[in-house]
Order: C-alpha cells, then sequence, then structure tokens
C-alpha cells in the first residue's frame, strides 16, 4: 500500500491503527465469496472497528459494458460495510440490516476507486440508546466513492435498521 492509499492519514486520528484483531477480521471479509467476486478490497480497519477504507479496482473483474467500472461492482464493494461494522460494535443482543440504498452515479471511473467508511462512538452510543427506548431504529449513512484526486464518482445513502433483540 503507498503513501496515498493509507487510511484517515492526513487527519492523523489515533484509531487509524489495525490490530491482530482488525487484520483477521479484514481478512476474512475479504475472502467472502459474494464480496471477493464484486471486485472490491477492505484495506483497512481500525482496531476499534469504527473505521475501514473500501477499493474498487478497475480492471477485467469490474469493468462494465463500456470501459467504465460496472456499477453493480461499486454498489457490492460497499454494500455490507455499515451492517457489519455495526453489528461488530454493537454485539449479539442487537440486529442489524440494510433497509434502503440511494445510488447517485456522477462520473465514469477508470481508475482505482476508495471509500471511507465511519461510525464514531458518539453515534453509536446515540444509535443504542434510540434501539434501547423505541425497540428500533433507522441510520441513514453517507458513502462516497471517490479516485485518488478526491473526485467523487458515486454516492451512495445506505439505510440501516438497528433492533434490540429480546431476550428469549
Amino acid at each position: 500500500m503507498n503513501a496515498s492509499e493509507l487510511p484517515f492519514a492526513a487527519a492523523g486520528r489515533s484509531s487509524a491503527r489495525e490490530s491482530l484483531k482488525s487484520r483477521s477480521i479484514r481478512f476474512l471479509l475479504n475472502r467472502l465469496p459474494a464480496y471477493r467476486r464484486a471486485g472490491g478490497t477492505i484495506v483497512f480497519i481500525s482496531d476499534d472497528l469504527s473505521r475501514a477504507r473500501v477499493r474498487v479496482r478497475h480492471g477485467w473483474r469490474t469493468y462494465g459494458q463500456k470501459g467504465a467500472t460496472f456499477g453493480g461492482s461499486l454498489y457490492a464493494a460497499i454494500d455490507p460495510c455499515y451492517v457489519i461494522m455495526l453489528q461488530w460494535r454493537l454485539g449479539k443482543s442487537y440486529a442489524v440490516w440494510d433497509r434502503h440504498a440511494a445510488i447517485d452515479f456522477s462520473r465514469q471511473a477508470r481508475t482505482s476507486l476508495f471509500a471511507d467508511i465511519h461510525c464514531s462512538d458518539a453515534e453509536l452510543s446515540a444509535i443504542r440508546a434510540e434501539a434501547d427506548a423505541a425497540g428500533r431504529t433507522e441510520r441513514v449513512f453517507r458513502i462516497e466513492l471517490a479516485d485518488r484526486d478526491g473526485i467523487v464518482h458515486m454516492t451512495c445513502d445506505k439505510t440501516v435498521v438497528v433492533k434490540r433483540r429480546t431476550a428469549s
């Protein structure tokens, strides 16, 4: 990984480290057949599982009819990220699933694209509090896939549902 691919380096955040646990999770997620076939790769997961970086390479696996990166590959690379992140961080007392996605393809991609996925501790606490009080909550997360120059090629607003599981 070269310097331009290092996630969150410019921000100087302390959570921009990978632990053995987060590297192991990244290793396993990158081997899921449905995720792997889409051409996406998780290149970083922070040690507290609050941040991740996903890369979609433009290549033989991901190009579409017009030679640009196929939109299905772009979405498939970011699709499971928030559900997996929230499920790991909230624990087994909560159920997390996707509800809706609104996608805006703003320009064709002919290079690798990157998405930074994050959920702060404050937002996680708010999600937990709302789910505990009401039984369930919905959150909309914005994900942008951009090239190395920061030019956004796709924006996705993902609606995620979090429900408190009942003890049985």
